[in-house]
Parts: structure tokens; C-alpha cells; sequence
């Protein structure tokens, strides 16, 4: 018990920005806010042996709930009140309809629902350990994470098990008030990060410039000399001037530098906080003492250039954010919608937030298309930049798919709507952005790590200097010290890769390659073999049946009705090739598909088989020789009590190559790289294939199976695997390739398993790729080159006296300001 509790509680202040509050502190108000408690009040509980007062039940039921359940600790590590408990409870059953959550809940596994929050009323970093400790007890929710500076809550629950409401209830029932994490809300926190942001700047800046313009007489007093009254007034100026600039635009400094000291990590605060604090420490100490130099020009010179890199870092941050889009930022908010009756037509202005899949929808020239939807009238040119980066329009007609967020070009369309909000591609893109972003690549814990280290050599330093400074000239020691601790502080160090990084995935991102894992970037340059799959992949993905050979009874209008049948409702290319042949009086019961082999079905009460020759003919051995070259299905009879199938007739199916593929190839090849084709087809068509593409390896019938222990072979040599697919059947070894690709046309758990999807499916984006990656591998080199750079050279400056403490704190700045726009030239790819 002794270990969970010490668990806890490291949990606790792992996100704490102030130190720790006694549980048993003694107040006069009540013990959950603080707040005065009435006179002749009864409301009481028993707290770890002791009697505690509030101030009204709703105080007293919120620290019942938590006493409860069995959290007692919170309120040992908290490290401010909490705010007074609602008495009546909100209603939060209305999130519970499937409509409510359209905008703030996802679906990111069957049977497992993800909701955004935001929550009121989150203080410090106990509110953190509290709800994530509360929730979790709940058998409905599988995973709970709570960010202290954003107040987000991202909830996994599983339906079947319990209701939203019920944990949103349970939230305010512990006094944090939840409300869904939108997109207006989300765009709220930002923008109130950059007011405070500029605001904190602002008074630095103002800051600097007033104690700047006081040091002046200081300094030209020391020169020329000055009276000790005066002296001591502008000293006095000086400290006023400089209290609001350490008390409230550096407060986030030592607000970090206290959670690092906390959880025992060093970070790039601490020497800040340190140098801030001591600074202004010792000149305030002299001041009050009338004696002694004072540094309040270097504090706010200091604090102003280290907030004003971090204020282009933030905006630099939220600007790779924007480049993903948010889904509100892109759709329209009102739709015309279109009803017809008895040949008459109404057109109405709707709401977005009323429109229902189904509907029809009338999209003119200029305007963004609010839903994914299929086109039923019309022709127009669609732009389909913010989903492929390709910037050209793509002709859409009658029974073509348009896209929420792109762009209707040139004409007028009649679009009915397929999906909506957090079901459309648009936001699946965003989530797998996301998913992208919070991912910590290994170069940039590396850097992390190395920082902390490097933090702790600085602090060493500085002391080892200040010490050996302190005994041959003590009145220089201390601002010797400062310039060490400040010149040496490794800001951009930590900056260098994941700047570099998070520009690299957003251009790579405007190109076309989405990237949905954070090691992509860092493994691309690294990649030795490409393999790729066949269908759908070095091919257009739309066979077409070109000849049927029957060999039975049945007539070849009935055989592809049957063959119709059994691939109704499969999602693989071969499929639909048949969907044209469909029958809708003949359906297939029990179909069962055998991944990369065939399908096989009930109809009319007889088994049939379709797919590979071997799998068609139930036994291999029998399997009947292809009436020539070419991709060739069998579809088959099969009787079941004799273990037996009649061949009933032969299907050529042919699929046209991708007009890129050569290209795309020979491209890679020029690069070093090898390069393959792995294909489940079995017929000579792979071999087709290769041939018109210019591949000299390749395999075919390769089972998922035997896809994975193929690429495992290579990888047990040593080479990086590169995997590119588009199927079902390509999900094991999309899972194990080092880098996954999946095309933009690949089916929806192909592209959840990938590490980066093609949004517009043309292979020419992959060798860019490859060398847009090198490029991002040389911007982060230089970044770290840079850095080191600078505090090899600034270190023994500081050290011999030669940096006053501003220039050490403009140097640090633009040591970090440098890192930055460097990255930002990814950008411009």
C-alpha cells in the first residue's frame, strides 16, 4: 500500500505549479473551498480522524464522494482549494443522444467511444491525480488522461458498460463542471493562450524598456558619479519596475522549474527560474541594504528574450496546427437543402447541424462541400487540396464521391449526403494528425533527455565558476555566475527536433503523405527496401471482367449473377468487378471469405466457391490448369459430402497500372533502394505487372502470412522495410513493416494499422517523400549542430567574464530564435 500511495502521490505533482498544501493546514473556512463557513452550520464529516467543516451540502457531498472512494489523498497533495461545489447537479443525459456527440466523440476501436472534455474548475496537479484516479474506478471506462494546463479530459468508455452522462455527472459531482471539447471551445483556449501570451510579453517588454532607461543613470552614475539619495531612487524605481515582470511574466518559468524539481527531472526552467530568481534576489537583497550592484536591467532583458522565443515557438506550433485544418474551421455553416414531391422542387437554407444523411444538398460554384456525399446531378471541377495537396480539379459526375472541406470549382452540383461530422473523412484525416502529433518520435526523447542531463552539468558549472571567481574577484563572482547559468541554458537544444519535426509533418501532410505516427519522419531517410503490393496499389484498384470462359451447364449471364452474389458487400478491388454482374434475385447466404484465397456462399441451398483455382477446386491437387495467361477466378460447385467441386466457368479479370508506377519506381531505384512486389494474386498477372513497372523481384500467392515472414526475413538482415498496400489481406504486414503506407483508396483498417496514408494515391509522392524526409534529417542536424555550437563557444566566454548577463540572455534567445526559423524552412517545401 505504502508504494501505491507514494505512486500516487508522484502522480500527483507531476503537474503541480505550486508546492504542496498539508492536508491537516488549518483554515477557518471550509475545508473543499475555503470559503467562510456559516454560523451555526452542520456540515461536517470525519477526515482521517479529524472533524471537518463546510460550507454548504454541496462542499460536504463532493468530499464525501471522494472519501468514499477511498481518495483521500487528494486532499494531502493538493495545492489550492478547490472551487465551491454546484448543490444542484446539472443533467447531462442529453449527451447521450448519438446527435450530441457527433462533434466530440469518436469511435476508435469496436466498442470502445472516445470523448473530448473540457473541464471547469482543474487548479493544480491533484485535480489531475483525482479524476483520473475516480473515473478509472468506474467498470465503464478503459482509459482516462487529463491535461492540467489545457483542462482537457480525453475519456475511453465502453458503452455497453455505462453511459456518458453517468461519468459526466461523476465528474461535476466532484466539482469539475465537464462541457464537450469542440471546436470553438478548443479555438477559445488557444486564442487565450496568445492573449496571455502577449500579455505576459507586453509587460516584459514594457518592463525592460523602463528599467533600461533607469539603468542608464545608474550606469552613468557609476561613471561619472551620482548623489547616494538619487542613487538610491532610482534603485528603488528599478526594483518597482522590475517586481511585475519576475512576479507575473516569469511565473511560468518557476511554476515549470517547481514540477521538474518535483518529479525529480531537470529541465531547461530550472537554470531560468534560477537565474531569474537569484538575479532578482540579490538586487532587491541590495537595494533594501543601500549597497551593492543591482541586475534588474538584466532580469527584464532576460525574461523578455527568452518569452519572446517561446512566443514565435508557440505561434509556430499553433501554425502547424491550423495547416491541418480543424473540420470547423473548413465546413460551411448553412447548407441549401433540396426536397422534391410530385415533380416540384424546394430549396431551403438549413443549418449544417441539421442536415441528416440522405438528404440532397446543393452545392455551387465556390462553395465547400459540408459532407461526404455521392454526386446525383451535375458536373464540376473539385479541388481536393486539403485532402491530397493536389491543388488541380478533379472532374466530379453523376455516381462520383465528393469529400467534406473541398471545394467546388467551377459548376453546380446535387450531392446526397453520406456522412456527417466525426464520421466523415475529413475528421478521420484530423484524428490521425492528432494521433501523429502526440506521439514522442525517439530523437525527440533523446533530446529531452539529453537536456536534462545537460542541465545538470550547467548547474555544476555555474557553480564551479561562481566559486573559482568568488576567490580572486568576489564583486564579480555572482554576475559571472548569472552569465554562465543564462548563456549555457539549453533551450535550443530542446527545440531542435521537435520543431524540425512537427514542420516536417505538416508539409509532408500539404504534399499528400499524411503522417499518422510520430517515427515516420526519423525512419524514412533510414528506409533500404520498398515493397509493394499489387492491387489497388501499383494498379488503379478497378478490375473489370474482360472474358468468361464456362465450362459447365450453367449460362455465363447465370455464372456472373452467382459470382455477384458471393462478392456483394466485400470491400476488396477484385469484388468489384462483379458488381456490375449483380442479380437482385439471386443472394448468397454463409458467406465466408478466405482472406488472399476466395469467398464461398449458400445459394438456393448449393455451395459455391470463387476465388484462386486451388481454393475453387476444394482440393489442390485438383485444381484445373487456367485457360491461359492472365489473372484468372474459378467459380465452382462444390459437393460437399464427397469433398469435390464441378468447375462451372472461368473469369479473366484485368486491371489497368497505375500511370505513375513506372515512374514512381525508377524514381526509388535511383535513390539506392530496393524494390519488390508482393502480391496474393497467384497468376501470371503479377509478373504482368512487375514487368510494367520495371521490378525484377517479385513473389506471388504470398499468403498475409507469408507477407510478414517475408518482410521479417529483411528485417532480421538489418534493412529498414518500407510496405506499401491497400487491403484487408495487407494489415499483418502493414503492422510489421517498419514504415507502413497505405493508399488514400485503402480500406478503413488498412489505414487505421499504417504509419502515413497517400491521400491522393500517386506513388510519385513516395520518393518525395523519401527526400523530403533527408532534408527535415539535415534541418534537425543543423539545429543540433547549432546548438552545441553556441554553448561550446558562449560557455567559456561567460566563464572569463567576457558576457554580461543581457548579452547572455540575448545570445540564449537568439541561439533558440535561430532553431526555430530554421525549422520553419521545412515550411516552405
Amino acid at each position: 500500500m505504502a508504494s501505491v500511495l507514494e505512486a500516487d502521490k508522484a502522480a500527483a505533482v507531476a503537474i503541480g505549479d505550486t508546492a504542496p498544501m498539508a492536508a491537516n493546514a488549518a483554515h477557518s473556512g471550509c475545508y473543499h473551498c475555503g470559503l467562510p463557513v456559516p454560523a451555526h452550520s452542520d456540515f461536517t464529516l470525519c477526515i482521517e480522524g479529524r472533524e471537518q467543516h463546510f460550507c454548504c451540502p454541496g462542499c460536504q457531498a463532493v468530499a464525501g464522494a471522494i472519501i468514499d472512494g477511498g481518495l483521500a489523498n487528494f486532499y494531502q497533495y493538493r495545492t489550492r482549494l478547490n472551487n465551491r461545489a454546484e448543490t444542484e447537479t446539472a443533467s447531462y443525459q442529453v449527451y447521450d443522444a448519438a446527435a450530441m456527440q457527433e462533434d466530440f466523440v469518436s469511435e476508435p476501436q469496436p466498442g470502445v467511444r472516445r470523448a473530448q472534455l473540457l473541464l471547469d474548475g482543474i487548479s493544480c496537479a491533484a485535480c489531475v491525480w483525482l479524476i483520473e484516479h475516480y473515473l478509472s474506478r468506474y467498470p465503464a471506462v478503459a482509459d482516462v488522461k487529463v491535461n492540467a494546463h489545457t483542462h482537457r479530459c480525453v475519456i475511453d468508455w465502453r458503452p455497453a458498460a455505462g453511459r456518458l452522462s453517468e461519468l459526466m455527472a461523476a465528474l461535476a459531482a466532484i466539482g469539475y463542471r465537464p462541457m464537450p471539447a469542440t471546436d470553438d471551445r478548443l479555438e477559445t483556449l488557444q486564442r487565450r493562450e496568445n492573449q496571455m501570451a502577449l500579455l505576459r510579453l507586453g509587460v516584459a517588454g514594457i518592463g525592460m524598456m523602463q528599467v533600461g532607461m533607469v539603468a542608464v543613470g545608474l550606469y552613468a552614475g557609476a561613471l561619472q558619479g551620482i548623489a547616494e539619495n538619487w542613487e538610491q531612487l532610482l534603485r528603488w524605481v528599478s526594483l518597482l519596475i522590475a517586481t511585475p515582470v519576475v512576479f507575473f511574466s516569469a511565473r511560468p518559468f518557476f511554476s515549470a522549474a517547481r514540477r521538474a524539481l518535483q518529479t525529480r527531472h531537470l529541465t531547461m526552467d530550472v537554470p531560468v527560474a534560477l537565474a531569474i530568481g537569484a538575479a532578482y534576489a540579490a538586487s532587491a537583497w541590495a537595494t533594501l541594504r543601500g549597497g551593492g550592484e543591482v541586475y534588474f536591467d538584466s532580469v527584464a532583458m532576460f525574461t523578455f528574450f527568452l518569452l519572446l522565443g517561446r512566443y514565435l515557438e508557440m505561434r509556430a506550433r499553433h501554425h502547424n496546427a491550423l495547416a491541418s485544418g480543424r473540420l470547423g474551421q473548413l465546413l460551411p455553416l448553412s447548407v441549401q437543402r433540396v426536397s422534391r414531391s410530385d415533380g416540384a422542387e424546394q430549396v431551403e437554407d438549413l443549418p449544417l447541424k441539421q442536415l441528416c444523411v440522405g438528404d440532397l444538398i446543393r452545392v455551387r460554384a465556390g462553395d465547400t462541400f459540408a459532407c461526404d456525399g455521392i454526386v446525383r446531378e451535375g458536373r464540376s471541377g473539385v479541388i481536393e487540396a486539403m485532402l491530397t495537396g493536389e491543388a488541380e480539379p478533379l472532374l466530379k459526375q453523376p455516381g462520383d464521391r465528393v469529400a467534406a472541406g473541398t471545394l467546388n470549382h467551377d459548376g453546380t452540383l446535387l450531392v446526397e449526403v453520406e456522412a456527417l461530422g466525426n464520421n466523415t473523412r475529413l475528421s478521420a484525416i484530423e484524428r490521425l494528425v492528432e494521433q501523429a502529433q502526440s506521439d514522442k518520435p525517439a530523437q525527440v526523447a533523446l533530446a529531452d533527455r539529453i537536456a536534462g542531463y545537460f542541465v545538470g552539468v550547467v548547474l555544476m558549472l555555474t557553480a564551479v565558476v561562481g566559486w573559482l571567481w568568488y576567490l580572486h574577484a568576489p564583486e564579480h563572482a555572482f554576475w559571472i555566475a548569472l552569465s554562465v547559468l543564462v548563456v549555457t541554458c539549453p533551450c535550443a537544444l530542446s527545440l531542435a527536433t521537435p520543431t524540425a519535426l512537427t514542420a516536417a509533418i505538416a508539409s509532408l501532410r500539404q504534399g499528400g503523405l499524411l503522417v499518422t505516427r510520430g517515427h515516420v519522419v526519423e525512419s524514412l531517410e533510414k528506409v533500404d527496401r520498398v515493397v509493394f503490393d499489387k492491387t489497388g496499389t501499383l494498379t488503379l484498384g478497378e478490375p473489370r471482367v474482360e472474358r468468361v470462359e464456362v465450362c459447365g451447364e450453367l449460362s455465363q449471364s447465370r455464372c456472373l449473377a452467382i459470382a455477384g452474389a458471393l462478392e456483394a458487400g466485400s470491400s476488396h478491388p477484385l469484388a468489384r468487378a462483379f458488381a456490375a454482374a449483380g442479380n437482385t434475385s439471386v443472394y448468397a447466404e454463409d458467406i465466408q471469405t478466405v482472406t488472399g484465397r476466395g469467398v464461398a456462399g449458400l445459394i438456393d441451398g448449393q455451395l459455391y466457391r470463387l476465388g484462386a483455382p486451388d481454393f475453387a477446386a476444394v482440393q489442390p491437387a485438383a485444381a484445373p490448369a487456367a485457360p491461359g495467361s492472365g489473372q484468372w477466378l474459378l467459380l465452382s460447385a462444390v459437393d460437399a459430402g464427397v469433398q469435390s467441386a464441378q468447375p462451372l466457368a472461368w473469369f479473366l479479370l484485368t486491371d489497368q497500372v497505375r500511370p505513375e508506377a513506372a515512374a514512381a519506381v525508377a524514381a526509388l531505384r535511383r535513390r539506392g533502394l530496393q524494390v519488390e512486389l508482393l502480391s496474393g494474386d497467384a497468376s501470371t498477372a503479377t509478373a504482368d505487372v512487375a514487368a510494367a513497372v520495371g521490378i525484377d523481384t517479385f513473389r506471388a500467392g504470398a499468403t498475409p502470412q507469408d507477407k510478414l515472414e517475408h518482410i521479417q526475413r529483411y528485417q532480421q538482415r538489418g534493412e529498414v522495410v518500407m510496405m506499401v498496400g491497400d487491403g484487408i489481406n495487407d494489415i499483418p504486414v502493414l503492422s510489421g513493416a517498419d514504415i507502413s503506407v497505405a493508399m488514400g483508396s485503402a480500406s478503413d483498417l488498412a489505414q487505421t494499422r499504417a504509419d502515413s496514408i497517400l491521400l491522393h494515391a500517386e506513388l510519385v509522392q513516395l520518393p518525395w517523400a523519401l527526400g523530403f524526409a533527408r532534408r527535415a534529417r539535415r534541418i534537425i542536424r543543423q539545429n543540433l549542430f547549432w546548438s552545441a555550437s553556441y554553448n561550446s563557444l558562449a560557455l567559456p566566454l561567460a566563464a572569463l567574464g567576457l558576457v554580461p548577463p543581457y548579452a547572455a540572455a540575448i545570445g540564449m534567445s537568439a541561439s533558440s530564435l535561430v532553431v526555430v526559423v530554421n525549422a520553419l524552412r521545412l515550411n516552405r517545401a
